[in-house]
């Protein structure tokens, strides 16, 4: 004698083609991202960040997609393991941003300021960029960041 096969009720599939709809461009099962410190050495002091790190495929192509805000000190860093050359965009994204590409020895390479929300224009490094991090537009001039300014975070050399 086997066991009777079960099947997805009326109900559940209704809900998870509801969820679906509801929620495009979001995985059902998608996981929170780490959050670590980082901070930017500027030549007015110290600024401290809490940043989600960003460190997978998925997580780097999601971004912060989707976001309706973002508070002054938080931010997601791109961890792209080797230095290379890399492009963003800002499809999808609902908020303006800050980007900073940091070369691996944490140094800034070059400071994209307010991105514009939605746009697909590729925004370039620069220059080889081992991480990117993305902050609130406006918060790279009001904490006085420039190239050349160093970021302290576990992933770059110092």
């Amino acid at each position: 004698m086997t066991a009777p096969v079960r099947r997805p009720g009326k109900r559940l599939i209704a809900w998870l083609l509801a969820m679906t709809m509801l929620a495009p461009g979001l995985a059902i099962a998608e996981r929170p991202l780490k959050i670590e410190p980082l901070d930017i050495v500027t030549h007015s002091g110290i600024r401290h960040f809490k940043v989600e790190m960003a460190n997978t495929d998925a997580s780097r192509e999601r971004g912060l997609m989707f976001r309706k805000s973002l508070a002054g000190d938080r931010g997601m860093l791109f961890d792209f393991f080797k230095p290379q050359t890399v492009s963003f965009w800002m499809k999808n994204t609902l908020i303006p941003l800050d980007l900073l590409f940091i070369g691996a020895d944490g140094r800034i390479i070059s400071i994209t300021h307010n991105a514009v929300p939605l746009s697909e224009a590729m925004i370039p490094s620069g220059g080889p960029a081992l991480g990117v991090l993305e902050i609130r537009g406006g918060r790279a001039d009001e904490i006085g960041a420039a190239p050349g300014d160093l970021v302290r975070q576990r992933m770059f050399r110092h």
